[in-house]
C-alpha cells in the first residue's frame, strides 16, 4: 500500500535523537531538512511556525505526533517530507502532547501530496507503529519500520 511513502521519505529526510528546547525549535529542524533537500524556500520554515501560532496546535494529529506544514504559497517547491524523532518530547499545547515525532511536509499545490498523506495517516493510526517510531534510534530504523508496516497495510 505505501509504495508512495517509501519513495517520498529517504534516509536524507530523517533525524533521530534530536534535542530541542521547544516545539518551535523542533519544527525549524524539520523545516531545515526540507530546505536542504530543495523541497522548500527558507521562508517556508517560518510559515510553518506562524501557521501553528495562528491556528493553534492543529498540527498535533495523533498522540505524540505533529505534522507541521504551511501553505504552498509560503515557499513550497516540491512535495517533501522530513521526520524528526526527538530525544525528549515537547509540548505544542495540544491534548495529544507531548510530541516526540515531528513530520514536516511541503506541497506546491493542494493535491499532489494527498496520497502520501493518506498512507502516512494510516500508518500513524497504528498505535504499535507510533510506539516503535518513537523509539527509533537511527534513520535506518525509521526506513525499516515504514517498509515493515507498509507491507501489513
Amino acid at each position: 500500500m505505501n509504495e508512495v511513502l517509501g519513495k517520498e521519505i529517504t534516509i536524507h529526510d530523517i533525524l533521530t535523537q534530536v534535542e530541542v528546547n521547544n516545539w518551535q525549535e523542533g519544527v525549524r529542524i524539520a523545516g531545515e531538512i526540507l530546505y536542504k533537500n530543495g523541497k522548500v524556500k527558507k521562508e517556508y520554515i517560518e510559515g510553518m511556525i506562524r501557521t501553528i501560532e495562528e491556528l493553534g496546535a492543529y498540527a498535533v494529529i495523533a498522540p505524540g505526533v505533529a505534522l507541521p506544514h504551511a501553505r504552498p504559497e509560503d515557499g513550497a517547491l516540491k512535495v517533501g517530507f522530513s521526520v524528526v524523532i526527538l530525544k525528549s518530547p515537547v509540548n505544542f499545547g495540544s491534548p495529544n502532547d507531548p510530541v516526540k515525532i515531528i513530520i514536516a511536509f511541503s506541497a506546491p499545490d493542494k493535491t499532489s501530496h494527498l496520497r502520501t498523506l493518506q498512507e502516512l495517516a494510516l500508518l500513524l493510526s497504528d498505535e504499535e507503529f507510533r510506539a516503535k517510531l518513537m523509539s527509533a534510534k537511527t534513520p535506518e530504523d525509521v526506513i525499516e519500520l515504514i517498509k515493515e508496516y507498509s507491507k501489513k497495510k
